[in-house]
């Protein structure tokens, strides 16, 4: 049986085969194929039918309903112009209306006027009357000794004062109620303080009462915090009478097994008695003053180290000063230090720094323990609070950057860069070793100074003396590769280079020159090696003074950016550029949420604001990549890394500015061929010694440089910048050498053909060391080695082949001149 269901046939995507498939899957097995689709297509045909009758029926009752339809708008149409037309004329009913009755508006708006005034003068007459009552019955109420009723009498003669206004009758009036208001708050101040000092709740509740009907809540708070200041005051002083019993024992018992009592193991006991004190003011000021506890009992705090400041600074100066037994003996501390108190010879040391540090951690805990004691105060109550309790070592930080320039400079004064002794000829390479070894060993304890001075800055000032910091390790730095610069000169006399570098242009005397010859006679082989390898050594120094000090300033920078980081974080970068008003405006609506801005350097920071702007304009650079922490720094190692290659270059060509100095002099040139009786068989000319050294030098000269490459290569990278580095120098010192010996080639002024013949062995040996090293030939070599070799007679021939087209003219021209061959 199928069963048709029309809504399936209105469905969009509908597909009849789909259907048709359908209906032939639920079909009974049993139920024969024709019979089932001959029931379906009646089915359908049946469905089709009703389908047709409804949509009849339904079109007959639609064209029935389309008559009474339009019937209905047209009324509903009539309807709404009649309502528009009514509604017209009740809008011109209301405007005549309005016009009539605006007048008398007006004038009953002027009798409530009056009517106001007069109700006002009558309340105003009532006051000036009771005023004049109370001014005269006041004096009876002040003689009953009733507080609370002399009290309710003040304020209603102020409340009367403030409706009457300025009016001469009641100027005396006015001064009386002055007279009156304080000598009520004498008569309250020593039940007040018999109440505070016996913890009378009941009785101080109802003189705070008093205090505040007649506006006195000053006087309050005064009181309050005059009370408890002296407990605390009298902790402090406690220190003093420990410290003076404590010199009896030791006089009592000859001083030797005693130790006199220091403050910093003094200072965290008396932070411990101060929290707990104030603890138990909290809570019992909870229950008394359940409005004003959250201000009363942070002001006795700040009042106590308002007054306890002074004597704070001196005893932290003092305390600064007992870790170094120098500055102990007279009593003096980092202050007086630095301004001078103490003979010149006392220097100011990072055990002096690090006591001021000490202590200020021991303040560092209190104030966090303060912070969670007053959470339920308002952030600018607690913001002062911590100020007055960091408050005594702001003097200490003012000048941070004056002690850290001290210390940086006392600190690198003790480092050892020119230890080696001098000493004589044959043994510079040792002091040179030694010397070089120490400036290496230098550069890492110079930066663990420089790594200690930030951790000092963080933990003292929390980084809100960064740009002082920056200063000082720059001055410091500054001033350290200048003691290199220095040592690198000493360096020069010990490789006898400020004797011997370019002496071949300046010498002129001939004695001079015996002698120097004479000298460098005395200095070995081996020892000559030695300060080649000791130079050589030079550049591991440049190496690690530029890599350690840029890993170093990258250090910095990312100190600086999380300085910075802080700061955003708490809000305070944002601020800076607002006024004080307004930033103090926003503090005050700051909730809890905002207390974690209460650091070091943001609670000090708040009451500076030129420094502010200026430590915040240093954050901001610090972000950029390109930003340099210690700029002058920076260009010093470029120029001692410039110095240092410049010192190596000639400690490398000396020997060979040594070997060549007198090539252009040499007295081979101009001889002349001896003529014998017997014919002799002619041999090849040799080099000269004077080359064979130079070229032996250049081809040893890798065998130097190999070790010095193995230390700077430890990966495949590292491999390659050491080739790198090795093939370099070789070609400079190349380079070099052939510039002095075409220089030395250029000063000969005559060469016989005997001469030649040697001139052009010299040249082809030389020529083949340089190709060994893998170095062009310079044309100038090239042209004066094929003129030298030529036989006299065919040089003209020479230069004028098709051959000569590919020689140097000038050299040519030059070896011509010299060899006196006329090429007209």
């Amino acid at each position: 049986m199928v069963v048709v269901d029309a809504s399936e046939f209105g469905a969009e995507g509908f597909d009849p085969k789909r259907w048709i498939n359908a209906a032939l899957d639920a079909r009974h097995p049993s139920e024969p194929l024709d019979r089932f689709l001959a029931d379906a297509e009646e089915r359908l045909r049946a469905a089709a039918d009703d389908a047709a009758a409804a949509l009849e029926r339904d079109s007959g009752d639609a064209l029935r309903r389309v008559p009474l339809a339009c019937r209905d708008a047209l009324r509903l149409r009539d309807d709404a112009v009649a309502l528009r037309s009514h509604l017209a004329s009740v809008l011109q009913s209301l405007s005549l209306a309005e016009g009539s009755s605006a007048e008398s508006i007006t004038a009953l708006a002027r009798i409530d006027t009056v009517k106001q005034r007069m109700e006002a003068a009558y309340a105003t007459l009532q006051d000036a009357a009771g005023l004049a009552q109370l001014s005269q019955s006041v004096e009876d109420v002040f003689s009953s000794g009733n507080l609370p009723k002399a009290a309710e009498t003040l304020a209603t003669m102020r409340h009367c004062l403030s409706a009457v206004g300025e009016v001469a009758e009641f100027a005396n009036v006015r001064k009386q109620l002055e007279v009156l208001e304080e000598r009520l708050d004498e008569m309250v101040q020593p039940r007040l303080m018999d109440a505070l000092s016996n913890r009378k709740i009941d009785a101080v509740q109802d003189l705070r009462g008093i205090l505040l009907r007649i506006g006195r809540f000053k006087s309050l708070e005064v009181h309050y915090t005059k009370i408890h200041v002296k407990p605390l005051k009298k902790l402090w002083d406690d220190f003093d009478l420990k410290q003076r019993a404590s010199r009896v024992e030791m006089e009592k018992h000859g001083g030797e097994s005693m130790s006199s009592l220091s403050f910093s193991s003094w200072l965290p006991n008396f932070y411990d008695e101060t929290l707990l004190y104030l603890e138990q003011e909290w809570k019992w000021c909870l229950t008394a003053f359940p409005e004003e506890y959250k201000l009363l009992v942070p002001k006795v705090l700040v009042e106590t180290m308002s007054e306890l400041c002074s004597s704070f600074v001196s005893r932290v100066n003092i305390a600064t000063g007992d870790v170094v037994p120098e500055t102990r003996s007279v009593a003096k501390g980092v202050l007086d230090i630095l301004s001078g108190d103490l003979p010149k010879g006392t220097k100011l040391q990072n055990k002096h720094l690090q006591a001021l540090i000490e202590l200020h951690n021991m303040t560092g805990t209190f104030a966090r323990n303060i912070q969670h004691l007053f959470s339920e105060s308002d952030l600018a109550v607690v913001l002062n609070t911590l100020k007055a309790v960091y408050s005594p070592y702001e003097t200490f930080k003012a000048r941070y950057g004056q002690m850290e320039r001290a210390i940086l400079s006392a600190e690198m004064a003790g480092i050892d860069i020119r230890g080696a002794v001098s000493r004589g000829v044959g043994a510079q390479g040792i002091e040179l070793s030694e010397t070089v070894r120490r400036m290496e060993e230098s550069i890492p304890q110079m930066i663990v100074l420089l790594e200690a001075a930030v951790e000092r800055c963080i933990s003292l000032t929390g980084g809100s003396e960064a740009d002082e910091l920056v200063l000082a390790l720059d001055d410091a730095m500054l001033q350290y590769i200048s003691n290199l610069q220095e040592t690198l000169k000493s360096l020069r006399m010990v490789c006898g280079l400020d004797n011997t570098a370019h002496s071949d242009a300046l010498r002129k005397d001939a004695g001079s020159e015996k002698k120097e010859a004479s000298r460098l006679l005395d200095v070995s082989e081996e020892e000559e090696w030695s300060i080649v390898q000791g130079a050589l050594q030079v550049l591991t120094v440049a190496d690690c003074l530029t890599s350690r000090t840029s890993v170093f300033e990258a250090s910095l920078r990312a100190t600086l950016a999380r300085i910075g980081t802080n700061f955003s974080l708490s809000g305070f970068g944002s601020s800076l550029d607002k006024s004080p008003a307004a930033t103090g405006d926003e503090n005050a609506e700051m909730r809890l949420g905002g207390r974690a801005a209460l650091d070091i350097a943001a609670i000090r920071l708040s009451d500076l604001p030129d420094k502010s702007k200026k430590l915040f304009t240093l954050l901001e650079q610090s972000k950029d990549p390109r930003f340099h922490a210690l700029p002058l720094t920076s260009q010093r190692v470029s120029a001692f890394s410039d110095t240092v290659n410049e010192l190596v270059y000639d400690v490398l060509i000396s020997k060979v500015r040594q070997r060549l100095s007198e090539v252009a002099r040499l007295s081979i040139w101009s001889s002349v061929e001896e003529q014998g009786g017997l014919p002799l068989p002619s041999f090849s000319a040799y080099p000269q010694a004077y080359v064979t050294s130079v070229g032996e030098y250049l081809l040893t000269l890798p065998q130097q440089l190999e070790p010095l490459a193995e230390g700077i290569s430890g990966s495949e990278a590292g491999n390659d910048e050491a080739q790198f580095f090795a093939t370099e120098w070789i070609f400079k010192v190349a380079e070099g050498a052939t510039a002095l010996f075409m220089e030395q080639l250029r000063g000969i002024h005559y060469i016989t053909d005997r001469g030649a013949q040697q001139l052009a062995a010299d040249i082809e040996y030389l020529n083949n060391v340089l190709s060994a090293l893998s170095m062009p030939i310079p044309p100038f070599l090239s042209t004066f080695h094929a003129c030298v070799s030529t036989p006299r007679d065919q040089v003209r021939g020479l230069i004028k082949s098709e051959g000569g087209s590919q020689l140097d003219l000038p050299t040519a021209h030059l070896v011509c001149k010299i060899r006196r061959i006329s090429l007209d």
